[in-house]
């Protein structure tokens, strides 16, 4: 039996977390198939879930792990950018890396799956002392960028990232006008083209975030392939739209509209921005159809001070901690719309169509991937609001077009990421991994 040892932040924390986690899940169950026995390794642990060991690195004294997040800090110090996504230099090291390696020389691990880390996982340098076996599945850029996890939004007009640094190699000419101060992107790639010299397999969830990876001047000639996150069908399952919302208190039989994301509508990634003014032209063109009676229904932020005024009412779900009550909101709801200018993959996206709703975004990023167009939703042109409005119609002007849409995204998820499906990938990628150099 080969011992996979996935490693991450969290368990179940955030959006990848969750990732890396039903990843796990899926080899736990379906691994033995393949002579795979999964466990996980994480800083932070939520689950509960007695395959997950969680904590401090072993042997990490109570004086380091207070300086460690602190100095981390100090190597930004002066840096300041446009880019609103998440930056981690990860620096300095945590001891995790010698833990990892002396479960390997103890016989516990045979192979490590390493998922997002960030500041406090692993340290660049300790992913480049690892010497055993080594999978990668990346979640954001942050593996072939610099300290940022996504590279620059693109901007308004623009139809994607003009932030091409990753390409690059960040060189100084290529730094962007949104920063100053010391080039901390330049600084953290540096260290990882040092650091990294021997080639790990890398597995993106999605063909954009592979291409990226390719162009990239840091894993270009590196191993890398494509498998979605899996997700369990039977957790996600369509559900009766009128108990949902019943269940909900929603309207039973107003047009419902799903817009959700992490941490609400203040993340510029997700495009909440996009959507406001794709209703509000909306809006304007329904006046006097069925649709003007249509109502919008945010989870991930509860009820601001001052809600803006699109002409339709807005539920604000809050932020959901489990999946019942995310299944019942994607059951109520005729159509869930992910504006995202960036997303490696799109889990909302995915959950939604394993639930049997139709989903709309913009024909960009990984949620290509997932939509396809006009048999499972509908994908609009980026990032023209006009295009968005006119895609949320198509969907939901025809009631009988829209439930052939729900059937078919339901039977996309059974057909691409069914759990069984996806541990059966993996398996290939890990025996070439251990087969490798």
């Amino acid at each position: 039996m080969i011992q996979i040892l996935n490693v991450n932040a969290s368990d179940i924390g955030g959006g990848a977390a969750r990732a890396a986690y039903r990843i796990h899940r899926s080899l736990v169950v379906h691994g033995q198939a393949h002579g795979l026995h999964s466990q996980m390794r994480v800083i932070s642990g939520l689950s509960g879930d007695p395959t997950v060991f969680s904590g401090p690195p072993a042997g990490q004294n109570a004086v380091w792990r207070r300086l460690q997040p602190r100095l981390s800090l100090q190597s930004r110090r002066g840096f300041h950018t446009g880019n609103p996504t998440l930056h981690s230099t990860a620096w300095p090291g945590t001891g995790l890396g010698r833990e990892l390696q002396q479960r390997h020389g103890d016989g516990l691990t045979d192979l490590v799956h390493l998922h997002w880390l960030g500041d406090g996982t692993l340290s660049i340098e300790e992913i480049g002392h690892l010497k055993l076996p080594l999978v990668w599945t990346l979640h954001d850029q942050w593996a072939f960028c610099g300290a940022e996890h996504y590279t620059t939004p693109p901007g308004p007009g623009e139809t994607a990232s003009c932030d091409e640094r990753f390409a690059l190699g960040y060189t100084p000419a290529s730094r962007p006008s949104h920063e100053s101060g010391p080039d901390v992107n330049r600084r953290t790639w540096e260290r990882k083209s040092r650091a990294w010299r021997r080639p790990i397999q890398i597995i993106c969830p999605s063909q954009w975030l592979a291409d990226c990876a390719r162009r990239s001047a840091l894993m270009g000639s590196w191993p890398v392939s494509v498998i979605p996150y899996p997700i369990d069908l039977a957790t996600w399952a369509p559900l009766d739209q009128r108990q949902a919302r019943g269940l909900l208190q929603l309207p039973p039989d107003q047009p419902l509209v799903l817009f959700g994301a992490m941490g609400g509508t203040a993340d510029p990634r997700k495009g909440a921005d996009l959507l406001l003014e794709a209703l509000q032209i909306l809006q304007s063109q329904v006046a006097d159809t069925p649709l003007a009676k249509l109502e919008l229904v945010v989870f991930g932020q509860s009820r601001p001070a001052q809600p803006p005024d699109l002409g339709f009412p807005i539920h604000y779900a809050g932020r959901l901690h489990d999946d019942i009550s995310l299944r019942l909101l994607y059951a109520a709801a005729d159509v869930m719309v992910v504006p995202s200018r960036q997303e490696a993959f799109g889990q909302t996206a995915s959950e939604a169509h394993a639930c049997g709703t139709p989903v709309v975004a913009f024909r960009t990023g990984g949620l290509v991937d997932i939509v396809d167009d006009r048999i499972t939703g509908a994908l609009a042109e980026p990032f023209d609001p006009a295009s968005l409005a006119a895609s949320i119609r198509w969907v939901l002007e025809d009631s009988q077009r829209r439930r052939q849409l729900g059937f078919a995204a339901r039977e996309r998820a059974e057909r691409l990421w069914n759990p069984q499906r996806i541990a059966g990938q993996y398996a290939e990628v890990y025996q070439q991994a251990l087969d490798g150099p």
